[in-house]
């Protein structure tokens, strides 16, 4: 988990056209709220803030922001995106102690070279890039390592296969599945054609058989 510092301004106006002048300036609107108290409008600069979630722990880092004098151990949460920038345009600040256990998606990392695709040519498809955990806020894991070497042609892995953790619980069905491993389209073109081919080839035997049959039946009419 990082555990970052981020400072954070009170007192902004709300309301939409308020917020596209703020945003204009480098900073970001956002909303701390939990823990039972009211909910405070805040802004904080975008660059920091882009820093802070540019680690390793992404959304799950560990924030601690200070307003004034007083400081807030909180994590970024319900981040809103502008729909062709993609930069943040506003996200709120849950408080926590470092004692909660909080809902926390975690990236899954495949890792090993699947038998299917050295020895069968087969490519392996990814479903489910992530995993919803709970945990204690310290032990939320960055990422969570997946071996598929083993994987052959037709094989899959699933949330049920994702190594156990102790302190940390997956809240996805285990059913779901994460990555496959399967034949390229092209494969399986060439087995369409080929059998396309095999079929013509029958066709034609038959028939010249029943050709033969009719002359045969013909001379025998004479």
């Amino acid at each position: 988990m990082s555990d970052i510092t981020l400072r954070a301004d009170t007192g902004r106006q709300q309301g939409s056209r308020a917020s596209r002048r703020l945003r204009r300036t480098g900073m970001v609107p956002a909303t701390l709220y939990g823990q039972g108290t009211e909910p405070v409008a805040v802004a904080v600069e975008g660059r920091a803030l882009r820093t802070a979630l540019g680690t390793d722990a992404g959304l799950n880092a560990v924030i601690t922001l200070e307003i004034g004098k007083d400081k807030h151990t909180s994590i970024a949460r319900e981040l809103q995106l502008h729909p062709t920038r993609g930069n943040i345009t506003h996200l709120d600040f849950v408080k926590i102690s470092l004692t909660d256990r909080v809902d926390a998606a975690v990236s899954i990392e495949l890792i090993g070279e699947p038998i299917g695709v050295k020895d069968e040519g087969g490519i392996v498809e990814t479903v489910s890039s992530s995993v919803t955990v709970n945990a204690v806020v310290t032990n939320i894991p960055e990422s969570i390592e997946l071996d598929i070497s083993a994987l052959t042609v037709g094989d899959s892995v699933k949330m049920s296969d994702l190594p156990t953790i102790e302190g940390v619980d997956y809240l996805d069905d285990p059913d779901q599945t994460i990555a496959t491993l399967t034949l390229p389209a092209s494969a399986f073109a060439e087995e369409e054609e080929e059998l396309e081919e095999g079929l013509e080839g029958e066709e034609g035997e038959e028939g010249e058989g029943t050709e033969e049959g009719d002359e045969a039946d013909s001379e025998g009419d004479e």
